[in-house]
């Protein structure tokens, strides 16, 4: 099992090898991005699926004959055309979008995990007063 900053150094390196980082980017346009994901867990739940819920979608290139041996009880989850969706889904692409930008800009994540953790252990109950 990786540790968080290994997580981080792999998923950092893939977008790289996947040409995501040929380009300078900008901070915002990163948050931006995050952001992204998190409207897009928002939508999956606006569709009405269950928080907890994922489903796949197969993404097959048209031309390639493919064929699936679905029935009621399987699904294509391992297959390597189908893809993930759902509010799980898009949360885990919020953590990836994280640990890229982490990556990128040498953030030790994993201690700021753990130090911000044990700050918010020594908060008071529901510190700030707020409503949410």
């Amino acid at each position: 099992m990786l540790n968080i900053n290994e997580f981080v150094k792999e998923v950092g390196e893939n977008a790289v090898a996947h040409g995501w980082w040929e380009e300078e980017r900008s901070f915002g346009e990163l948050i931006a991005l995050c952001h992204s994901e998190l409207s897009e867990s928002l939508e999956e739940y606006r569709k009405g699926k269950k928080v907890n819920e994922t489903y796949y979608t197969c993404k097959a290139p048209k031309d390639v004959p493919i064929i699936c041996q679905l029935d009621e009880t399987t699904t294509c989850k391992g297959c390597m055309d189908a893809k993930p969706e759902g509010i799980p889904s898009e949360l885990a692409d919020v953590v990836i979008r994280v640990f890229d930008m982490c990556h990128h800009y040498g953030i030790d994540i994993e201690s700021m995990l753990l130090e911000n953790h044990e700050f918010n252990k020594r908060r008071p109950y529901k510190h700030g007063g707020k409503v949410i």
